[in-house]
């Protein structure tokens, strides 16, 4: 593809990925996707765009789509702030200390009831990520107090004594994840950025230590899934799960955490060589050759078990690809854009107005008949370097 049509490719992807975010993407989830009345988001929608009644309304979800709004808001791309606040006031209200302990429970029944008062680290990264971004909007004491206040109470609850932390308490297997160590990382970076507190970077890099040295598999450079109780990857070499996904999420968070810190260096090298090691593992033998799109899970030597594709890890392909563009790493507008109309195409066809598909399997038929509020934050993400300005990917 020629620089001319580079240029007239991104362009047209930016001018789509805009509109479809700003006249139907963010305003289906906010009004067909809010609940006036509980001043909550709703988890599920129909095709027609229609709520689905849920026995539970998790935290993870809440926190998501008021992060989301409010990076909108502040990006000026479509501002519903006041009812994300007013929902995360709700949802301090309803979920926090409600059964008289720490932390914030899991669930919510029907009728504002605690469902399941499990605590969980991947529910509490999240409520973490969306009080940093409330933070950043509203510059509101109360805001930045709660999340310091939460943090304490995640390395009380989760923190595990040989390193990293425990998935939920009551846990109920003896497996330890990744994935909320990730999403954690995230939100202290996030806070990080919103604060400019030195206390967040430190427990950044704490985590980002401990994900060099336990999730990453030296033989293969692969980012793995899932571990024992010592750290210990569940399976025997050769069967364990790998997310495509993922590797491009924490290529993406290394390379974020590379420009917070601001280091330089034999450090800055080694964040820089892992990331980049991350996408590579990913791009070579993570994705279909022939579209682009990337699979569901692998093992650390690369063979593909599950060809079915969810809509969260090509988000995350696109938004790496466009971080790699801005870094002056890569310049595959050619890919980036075959994505675009891949997810256009297929997981936000026109007919959802806004909505999509989460999961197709390996023909490309949906697994799924409805549509999860919990898409829009991965959607958001690349969404808005796609369709903020051009420029943010040239």
């Amino acid at each position: 593809m020629s620089d001319g049509r580079s240029v007239l490719s991104l362009t047209s992807m930016h001018d789509t990925w805009r509109g479809w975010l700003t006249t139907q993407a963010l305003p289906l989830w906010s009004n067909e996707g809010f609940d006036d009345r509980r001043h909550l988001y709703h988890e599920r929608l129909t095709w027609d765009g229609a709520p689905i009644a849920m026995a539970q309304l998790r935290l993870m979800v809440q926190a998501r789509q008021v992060a989301t709004y409010c990076r909108a808001a502040l990006d000026g791309l479509y501002d519903v702030s006041t009812q994300a606040i007013r929902c995360l006031d709700e949802v301090e209200r309803l979920y926090r200390h409600c059964d008289g302990a720490s932390g914030w429970i899991f669930s919510l029944a029907p009728d504002g009831t605690p469902a399941d008062r499990k605590r969980d680290l991947y529910a509490h990264a999240f409520i973490l990520f969306a009080y940093a971004w409330a933070y950043e909007l509203t510059k509101e004491e109360h805001y930045r107090r709660i999340a310091r206040e939460t943090v304490e109470e995640v390395h009380k609850i989760f923190a595990a004594a040989n390193g990293g932390f425990s998935d939920a308490v009551p846990a109920p297997d003896t497996v330890r994840r990744q994935n909320p160590h990730m999403h954690l990382l995230e939100a202290y970076l996030a806070l990080f950025e919103a604060t400019r507190e030195q206390f967040y970077l430190d427990h950044a890099k704490a985590l980002v230590k401990f994900a060099l040295g336990r999730f990453i598999d030296k033989r293969s450079d692969m980012l793995l899934e899932f571990f024992d109780a010592e750290w210990v990857p569940c399976e025997v070499y050769g069967k364990n799960r790998v997310e495509p996904g993922h590797l491009f999420e924490w290529a993406w968070l290394l390379r974020e955490y590379e420009r917070l810190v601001g280091f330089g260096g034999e450090k800055a090298a080694q964040i820089a060589g892992t990331a980049d090691r991350l996408f590579a593992a990913g791009i070579s033998v993570g994705i279909d050759p022939e579209t682009g799109i990337a699979f569901d899970a692998m093992t650390e030597e690369g063979v593909v078990y599950e060809r079915s594709t969810r809509i969260w890890p090509q988000t995350e392909l696109m938004r790496l690809l466009c971080q790699r563009r801005r870094l002056g790493l890569l310049n595959d507008a050619i890919l980036l854009v075959r994505l675009s109309h891949v997810f256009f195409g297929r997981y936000a066809p026109q007919r959802l107005s806004g909505g999509w598909i989460d999961r197709l399997d390996s023909s490309l038929t949906p697994l799924v008949d409805y549509m999860p509020a919990s898409s829009l934050y991965h959607i958001y993400g690349p969404g808005r370097e796609l369709g903020i300005g051009v420029s943010l990917c040239k």
